[in-house]
């Protein structure tokens, strides 16, 4: 058993681009992580052309930007489920703050909006994508936190099972006991890309959500290095005790983007930024 086929299988959880993210409580905006490399001018020519160019180009972008935002008309909002478009400005902010809280470090206190459903969607997605799904005490908090209570306890037993089984694990590289072998770093992360309500009621809601997954083994030599799948789940969710809980889920692969011609990086680098680089809380 493959660790695609068992995301393939629903064991694995986590789209019009409707999602913004907000940094962590406590990470502002620090030095430039952007690893650009500055380049010296060359000659005062050069320069000016450079800037020329730079200066058309805003221009463009302007322009287009413009165009695209006064096009709205012919849109309307999809989450009413009637099929159509969203106008451009549906994507803006609006305001109101998406998180009231957290429950066991997952946000919690959801707007009772369409909104709201999409964050819950997003930010579930991401807890039960993550590493910690594969430690017992933690899977039970994250399962007992997104999903409605008797949907946590039906699944709670058949999770413990997939989770926790040996020949399981060992397919995709880990120990028995599901520790990373020595000098190696297990990943397991979903990104979000985009979320839609394609159906909305007072106490329910139907959420897809678009996202990429890196799931493998940083370390050298290894049989199960990281790399990177895409899939669209749709969550079904239910406003129960003040909040959205999932209820069900459906997955499919897809969409994929042609992947770019870069070099990979070494498992060290991998490594390292997984340590160092922490995950969002995502909110429209």
């Amino acid at each position: 058993m493959s660790p695609d086929d068992e995301r393939n299988d629903g064991l694995f959880f986590g789209g019009s681009g409707e999602t913004r993210t907000r940094l962590p409580e406590g990470e502002g905006a620090g030095d430039d992580g952007y690893g650009g490399v500055r380049r010296s001018s060359r000659s005062g020519g050069r320069t000016s052309s450079r800037s020329l160019v730079t200066v058309v180009g805003v221009v463009v972008l302007l322009i287009a930007a413009i165009a695209f935002a006064n096009r709205g008309g012919d849109d309307s909002s999809a989450e009413g489920g009637d099929g159509k478009k969203p106008e451009a400005a549906s994507t803006a902010p609006s305001g109101e703050k998406p998180v009231g809280g957290k429950d066991g470090g997952i946000p919690a206190g959801f707007a009772h909006d369409a909104q709201g459903a999409q964050s819950a969607a997003a930010n579930y997605a991401v807890a039960l994508g993550s590493a910690d799904m594969f430690n017992k005490d933690r899977r039970h908090g994250i399962v007992n936190t997104v999903y409605t209570p008797d949907e946590a306890a039906k699944r709670q037993s058949d999770l413990d099972k997939v989770y926790a089984g040996e020949k399981f694990l060992t397919s995709i590289g880990l120990s028995p006991d599901g520790s990373a072998p020595k000098n190696t770093t297990f990943v397991s992360r979903i990104i979000p890309v985009g979320t839609k309500t394609t159906k909305f009621g007072n106490d329910s809601a139907s959420v897809e959500i678009w996202y990429s997954s890196l799931f493998g083994l940083a370390g050298e030599n290894t049989k199960n290095p990281v790399s990177e799948s895409w899939f669209t789940n749709t969550y079904e969710l239910r406003w129960v005790n003040g909040d959205w809980k999932l209820a069900d889920f459906r997955q499919k692969d897809g969409p994929v983007p042609v992947g770019r011609d870069q070099r990979a990086s070494t498992a060290d680098d991998m490594a390292k930024a997984v340590e160092e680089f922490g995950g969002f809380t995502y909110a429209r």
